[in-house]
C-alpha cells in the first residue's frame, strides 16, 4: 500500500501560502497535464491519454420493456444496452471540482479481475497518473462481486482525491457508485459500462465502444462473405456488457445488411482454448458446409482454439473475426488464420480514464460519456499496432 504524508499549514502562515501555492499548483498541473497528452505513448507507438470520442444519442424507439419484446437480431431491442441513456434530471449532487490542479491527487483505481489485459490495464494507468503528477493505488477482486464491493468500501474509508471502477456488473454498479458519491468522493466508471441509472452517481465514464467497433466487425465481415452464409458466434461472459456488444452488435449489423446471413447457433464456452476448439469441432461436424464465419469475443484463447479446430477438421474456408487486439491475436492474424480484429486498446482505456480525473481536478468541463479510438486490423495494416500490448 501506498503511503502519503500531509504537512498542516495553520494561522497566519497558512493563509499566507494557500492560494499562491493552489494557483501555482493548478498552472503546474495544467502544464504537465499538455506534455502528458502529447507525449505518453502506448507500446504499439499510439497516443495513450488522446481526447475521447463522443456520440450523440438517438431516440429509443420504445421503453425497455417494449423493446425486449423484439427479435434479437433487431438492432432496435439493445438500445438501452448499447446506449448509456440515462435522465440526467435524476442525477445526485456530485462533488465539485476543488479545481486546484492535479498535482498531489490520490486515486483509488479497483479493476474486475486477474489477467493479462488487466495487468497491462493497471501498468499503463499508474503510468498515466505519474505522468499527470497523481499517485494511484489498484485493488483487483479477481472476478468475485462481493470481494469487489468490499474494497469500494475500503477505498471510501481511505478518502482517496477520486475513485474509479471497472464495475463487474452493470446492474450492480448503482449501487456502487451511489455509496462513492454520497460519500463525498468523485467517482468514474472505465472499461466496462454500467446500467444507464448508475449514471445518475458517475461523474463521468471513459472506456471502449464495444457496440460501435463490433458493429464495424460485423459489417466488415458480411462484405467479406459477399452478403451470404452462416455464421456462429462465441461469446464473452454471460451477463456482462462485453457478452452483449460483441455477440448482438455484429448479429444485428449483419441482420440489417445482409439478411441473408443466416446465425447457425451462439455458445459460450469461456476463455479456455480447449473448451472453444471443443465447441468450433461440433460445428464444423454439424453444419459442414454451410459453417462459413465465426464471430469471436476474444483474439487470444477463443482464436487459439478456433484455429486449431479448424485446422484440425482441414478447414482453410471459414472466416473468422475478433475482438481484439492481442499478441496471440496479431499473429494469427499475420499467419491467416484470424481475418480481422477489432482494436481496443487496454493502455488507451487507462489513459483516457486518467485523461478525465485530471481534466476534473483541474476544474476543466469533462464529457459524462467518452470513448477510446478503434480500427479494424487485418493483414495489410496489423505492423503499424505492433508490439501488442499484452
Amino acid at each position: 500500500m501506498k503511503r502519503r504524508t500531509t504537512l498542516v499549514l495553520t494561522g497566519v502562515l497558512a493563509a499566507a501560502l494557500t492560494v499562491p501555492a493552489l494557483a501555482d499548483n493548478l498552472e503546474d498541473s495544467k502544464a504537465k497535464f499538455e506534455e502528458a497528452v502529447q507525449s505518453v505513448m502506448t507500446t504499439d507507438n499510439h497516443l495513450m491519454m488522446e481526447e475521447g470520442i463522443t456520440f450523440d444519442i438517438p431516440e429509443a424507439q420504445g421503453t425497455a420493456e417494449e423493446l425486449e419484446e423484439l427479435d434479437d437480431s433487431n438492432s432496435a431491442k439493445w438500445h438501452y444496452y448499447e446506449y448509456i441513456d440515462w435522465d440526467e434530471s435524476e442525477d445526485a449532487e456530485f462533488p465539485a471540482s476543488p479545481a486546484d490542479g492535479s498535482i498531489g491527487k490520490h486515486v483509488i483505481s479497483i479493476v474486475h479481475g486477474a489477467h493479462a489485459w488487466t495487468t497491462c490495464y493497471m501498468e499503463a494507468f499508474e503510468q498515466a497518473c505519474e505522468a499527470v503528477g497523481m499517485t494511484v493505488d489498484i485493488y483487483d477482486p479477481n472476478w468475485d462481486q462481493s470481494v469487489q464491493d468490499g474494497y469500494i468500501d475500503q477505498a471510501i474509508n481511505e478518502g482517496p482525491d477520486a475513485i474509479a471502477v471497472i464495475p463487474l456488473s452493470a446492474d450492480h454498479a448503482r449501487q456502487q457508485f451511489k455509496n462513492i458519491t454520497d460519500a463525498g468522493i468523485p467517482a468514474f466508471c472505465t472499461n466496462t459500462t454500467p446500467a444507464a441509472d448508475a449514471m445518475n452517481y458517475i461523474l463521468a465514464y471513459t472506456g471502449p465502444n464495444d457496440w460501435y467497433q463490433m458493429r464495424n466487425l460485423g459489417a466488415a465481415l458480411g462484405e467479406k462473405l459477399g452478403g451470404k452464409g452462416g455464421v456462429a458466434y462465441i461469446t464473452h461472459n454471460v451477463g456482462g456488457s462485453p457478452y452483449y456488444a460483441r455477440l448482438y452488435g455484429p448479429m444485428t449489423e449483419l441482420a440489417d445488411k445482409y439478411p441473408d446471413i443466416k446465425t447457425l447457433d451462439i455458445q459460450s464456452p469461456g476463455f479456455e482454448a480447449a473448451a472453444v476448439k471443443q465447441v468450433v469441432s461440433d460445428w464444423i461436424t454439424k453444419f459442414g458446409d454451410e459453417l462459413n464465419a465465426i464471430v469471436l469475443a476474444d483474439d487470444s484463447d477463443q482464436a487459439i482454439g478456433t484455429a486449431e479446430a479448424i485446422e484440425a477438421a482441414g478447414r482453410d474456408d471459414i472466416i473468422v473475426v475478433a475482438a481484439g487486439i492481442s499478441k496471440q491475436g496479431a499473429e494469427l492474424i499475420q499467419a491467416g488464420k484470424l481475418y480481422m480484429a477489432s482494436y481496443q486498446s487496454c493502455q488507451a482505456d487507462a489513459g483516457l480514464c486518467v485523461r478525465t480525473i485530471a481534466q476534473f481536478f483541474n476544474g476543466e468541463e469533462i464529457p459524462r460519456v467518452s470513448y477510446i479510438k478503434t480500427d479494424l486490423i487485418n493483414q495489410e495494416n496489423v505492423e503499424s499496432f505492433l508490439p501488442c500490448q499484452w
